[in-house]
């Protein structure tokens, strides 16, 4: 068995403790098992065991076999010198800390039917382990976790915000710039999209907010889609024209244009129309990140990133190509994947840095506000019995299943936890 089973059934008590006793033939009471450490060292700190009459206070170490403690050297390692108690499942020798002071230890038990479920469970081959167990948890109590699972995708997609924070001097409105052109790419085009703003400081945008063709020349121009090409119509050309200009006037570097994806793409999700977009977006919104973190509520939003591009994106979805006339509307897939992905992040890392408990509720506000995403697993999820309510629950059934379920971390998830202990009737 491994040994973060053993952990898991020293942690939740799970072992026979009517009558332990250690290795001499000592009775021992467990008090308190102690605090998981995840980190280098004993696996358990602060523990509370009594050794016949006496009360002892320290850390426990569990190994599959007591020979491990020397096979992975605690014997010479003073860290384990506190070591009160040596937690088996195999006793085969026993062992000294590195003082010369032989370590108690006991044999753990557990009901066979325990181990039979956690085997059943990391063996499934079906999508998620517990796919046909889950009517043995209490509907509420999945709902429950569910919390504290999008609060731990949240804190993973914070990761890259804080390292562009960290980039840009605690820059808050530059980072929201770069993370939301970011989210403008969408998977495909997210990189190129961060280099465009990376290369275009929002500064330079400022001083041209109130010219739409201006802020398109810039943003195209710095994209690198504003070639060398002889001919093209008259917007193009004139685009390129004012980009030469200001390309001059800033000092500013294009990107390599062959980083744009276009292939087996939809033409509404091309990255010349996102870059028209995005290009509405700053025009019409000054001071973007303020009127972000003052909008109340998803409404708010909406009237945010309600965009019309130039007249010019009304027949095109890309330069030189005219297509059936057709106004380019802002849709609420890319919206719903802007506000998860960057506003409802920056809401939970500026509210946490401004010690402002009410933009992180608002974070968990808006996405219990937003429908569930619509994709092939929060359908799986659904067939399962696991119905998202809204975009909080099917975030975190995506961290739930990415996290938990595929790596097969049962013992780390209360619905696994819960398929383990259930006793079989």
């Amino acid at each position: 068995m491994k040994e973060e089973f053993l952990h898991f059934i020293w942690e939740n008590k799970l072992f026979q403790s009517d009558s332990l006793w250690t290795n001499d033939g000592e009775p021992i009471q467990i008090v308190n098992p102690g605090r998981h450490n995840t980190n280098a060292g004993p696996d358990f700190f602060d523990a509370r065991i009594r050794i016949g009459e006496t009360l002892w206070a320290g850390n426990i170490e569990i190994h599959q076999k007591a020979s491990d403690w020397n096979k992975h050297g605690h014997q010479n390692d003073p860290v384990y010198n506190n070591t009160i108690l040596h937690v088996v499942a195999i006793s085969d020798i026993p062992v000294y800390n590195q003082s010369g002071a032989a370590v108690p230890a006991i044999v753990i038990k557990w009901p066979e039917w325990i181990a039979d479920n956690y085997e059943m469970l990391i063996r499934s081959q079906d999508w998620i382990g517990c796919a046909s167990l889950l009517y043995q948890v209490d509907p509420f109590r999945i709902k429950f976790f569910l919390n504290g699972v999008v609060i731990e995708r949240l804190k993973q997609k914070l990761e890259a915000i804080s390292k562009i924070l960290s980039e840009t001097n605690q820059d808050w409105g530059e980072t929201f710039y770069c993370m939301l052109a970011r989210g403008f790419g969408l998977r495909e085009n997210a990189l190129p999209f961060e280099m465009m703003a990376r290369s275009l400081p929002q500064s330079v945008l400022a001083h041209h907010h109130d010219s739409l063709f201006q802020l398109e020349a810039l943003l195209f121009g710095q994209a690198g889609l504003l070639g060398e090409e002889l001919f093209g119509d008259e917007y193009y050309l004139e685009l390129r024209k004012e980009y030469r200009f200001l390309a001059m006037k800033y000092g500013l570097k294009p990107i390599p244009g062959h980083l744009w994806k276009f292939m087996r793409m939809h033409p509404g999700n091309f990255p010349t129309l996102r870059i028209a977009q995005f290009a509405a977006l700053i025009h019409q919104s000054q001071g973007l990140f303020t009127a972000v973190i003052e909008a109340a509520n998803l409404e708010d939003l909406k009237r945010l990133f309600t965009l019309k591009a130039s007249e010019y994106w009304n027949d095109h979805y890309s330069f030189n190509k005219s297509s059936i006339n057709r106004i380019k509307v802002f849709g609420d897939q890319i919206f719903s994947l802007i506000v998860i992905n960057v506003v409802v992040p920056f809401y939970f890392l500026f509210g946490d840095s401004q010690n402002k408990l009410i933009l992180k509720d608002r974070a968990l506000d808006i996405l219990e506000q937003m429908p569930a995403e619509n994709n092939r697993l929060i359908s799986r999820w659904g067939e399962a019995g696991v119905v998202a309510a809204n975009a909080l629950e099917s975030q975190a059934l995506l961290q739930l299943q990415r996290n938990y379920c595929e790596p097969r971390r049962c013992l780390d998830c209360t619905i696994g936890h819960k398929i383990i202990v259930h006793e079989p009737v």
